[in-house]
Protein backbone atom coordinates (compact mmCIF):
# COMPACT_ATOMS: atom_id res chain seq x y z
CA UNK A 1 0.00 0.00 0.00
CA UNK A 2 0.78 3.51 -0.70
CA UNK A 3 0.71 6.50 1.28
CA UNK A 4 0.37 9.96 1.10
CA UNK A 5 0.32 12.49 4.34
CA UNK A 6 -0.86 16.17 3.95
CA UNK A 7 -2.39 18.82 6.25
CA UNK A 8 0.65 19.80 7.75
CA UNK A 9 1.50 23.71 7.99
CA UNK A 10 2.68 26.16 10.06
CA UNK A 11 0.09 27.66 13.16
CA UNK A 12 0.19 29.28 16.56
CA UNK A 13 0.50 27.55 19.92
CA UNK A 14 -2.51 26.74 20.84
CA UNK A 15 -3.90 26.06 17.53
CA UNK A 16 -5.03 22.77 15.67
CA UNK A 17 -4.34 21.39 12.48
CA UNK A 18 -5.72 18.54 11.09
CA UNK A 19 -3.50 15.64 9.24
CA UNK A 20 -4.55 13.68 6.27
CA UNK A 21 -3.32 10.01 5.09
CA UNK A 22 -5.01 8.49 1.75
CA UNK A 23 -4.06 5.71 1.21
CA UNK A 24 -3.86 3.59 -2.32
CA UNK A 25 -4.38 -0.59 -2.51
CA UNK A 26 -7.39 -2.58 -1.38
CA UNK A 27 -6.07 -3.61 2.39
CA UNK A 28 -6.53 -0.62 3.95
CA UNK A 29 -9.18 -1.46 5.80
CA UNK A 30 -7.45 -4.62 7.09
CA UNK A 31 -4.29 -2.88 8.23
CA UNK A 32 -3.33 -0.81 11.68
CA UNK A 33 -2.96 2.31 10.92
CA UNK A 34 -0.44 5.17 13.06
CA UNK A 35 0.80 8.25 13.07
CA UNK A 36 5.19 9.02 14.20
CA UNK A 37 6.93 12.34 14.33
CA UNK A 38 10.48 13.23 14.16
CA UNK A 39 11.77 16.48 15.17
CA UNK A 40 15.07 17.98 14.04
CA UNK A 41 18.26 16.18 15.85
CA UNK A 42 15.81 13.55 17.20
CA UNK A 43 14.70 9.72 16.70
CA UNK A 44 11.25 9.13 14.75
CA UNK A 45 8.47 8.90 17.52
CA UNK A 46 5.43 7.01 18.01
CA UNK A 47 2.28 9.33 17.99
CA UNK A 48 -0.69 7.15 17.85
CA UNK A 49 -2.33 4.15 16.11
CA UNK A 50 -5.57 2.66 15.15
CA UNK A 51 -6.10 -0.53 14.91
CA UNK A 52 -8.57 -2.32 12.08
CA UNK A 53 -11.50 -2.48 14.66
CA UNK A 54 -11.14 1.71 15.42
CA UNK A 55 -9.29 0.91 19.23
CA UNK A 56 -6.63 3.74 19.40
CA UNK A 57 -3.45 4.17 21.97
CA UNK A 58 -1.81 7.69 22.01
CA UNK A 59 2.00 8.38 23.51
CA UNK A 60 1.73 10.31 26.76
CA UNK A 61 2.69 13.54 25.55
CA UNK A 62 -0.33 13.91 22.92
CA UNK A 63 -3.08 12.21 24.84
CA UNK A 64 -6.10 14.63 25.46
CA UNK A 65 -4.46 16.66 22.73
CA UNK A 66 -4.35 14.47 19.44
CA UNK A 67 -7.27 12.50 17.95
CA UNK A 68 -6.80 9.32 15.24
CA UNK A 69 -9.25 8.06 13.35
CA UNK A 70 -10.31 6.37 10.35
CA UNK A 71 -12.71 6.14 7.09
CA UNK A 72 -12.03 3.13 5.58
CA UNK A 73 -14.77 4.12 2.54
CA UNK A 74 -12.04 6.53 1.71
CA UNK A 75 -9.35 4.48 2.49
CA UNK A 76 -7.90 7.59 4.73
CA UNK A 77 -6.70 7.79 8.14
CA UNK A 78 -6.22 11.46 10.27
CA UNK A 79 -4.58 12.82 12.98
CA UNK A 80 -6.20 15.86 14.84
CA UNK A 81 -4.85 17.68 16.54
CA UNK A 82 -5.72 20.19 19.02
CA UNK A 83 -3.73 22.31 21.57
CA UNK A 84 -0.52 22.36 20.02
CA UNK A 85 2.89 23.24 21.54
CA UNK A 86 6.23 24.46 20.02
CA UNK A 87 7.15 20.68 21.00
CA UNK A 88 4.84 19.23 18.46
CA UNK A 89 6.96 21.01 15.83
CA UNK A 90 7.98 18.21 13.62
CA UNK A 91 7.64 15.98 10.45
CA UNK A 92 4.75 13.33 10.66
CA UNK A 93 5.06 10.34 9.10
CA UNK A 94 1.68 8.17 8.41
CA UNK A 95 2.73 4.45 8.75
CA UNK A 96 0.52 1.36 7.60
CA UNK A 97 1.21 -2.24 9.33
CA UNK A 98 0.79 -5.89 7.78
CA UNK A 99 -2.25 -6.91 6.24
CA UNK A 100 -4.18 -8.82 8.33
CA UNK A 101 -1.68 -8.43 11.57
CA UNK A 102 -3.33 -6.96 14.14
CA UNK A 103 -1.30 -6.56 17.17
CA UNK A 104 -0.75 -2.61 17.64
CA UNK A 105 2.61 -1.02 18.02
CA UNK A 106 4.83 1.63 18.78
CA UNK A 107 7.73 1.07 17.15
CA UNK A 108 8.30 1.73 13.39
CA UNK A 109 9.94 -1.62 12.62
CA UNK A 110 6.09 -2.88 13.00
CA UNK A 111 5.17 -0.87 10.02
CA UNK A 112 5.51 -1.57 6.24
CA UNK A 113 4.61 1.12 4.18
CA UNK A 114 5.05 4.99 5.08
CA UNK A 115 4.36 8.31 3.92
CA UNK A 116 6.66 11.06 2.50
CA UNK A 117 6.00 13.12 5.62
CA UNK A 118 4.10 16.42 6.48
CA UNK A 119 5.70 19.61 8.20
CA UNK A 120 4.01 20.92 11.37
CA UNK A 121 5.16 23.85 12.94
CA UNK A 122 4.12 25.93 15.93
CA UNK A 123 5.03 28.95 16.75
CA UNK A 124 5.19 30.12 20.39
Amino acid sequence: VQLQASGGGLVQAGGSLKLSCAASGRTFDNRNMAWFRQAPGKEREFVAVINVDGDSNYAGSVKGRFTISRDNAKNTAYLQMNSLESEDTAIYYCAAGRSGYYAVSDQPRAYVSWGQGTQVTVSS
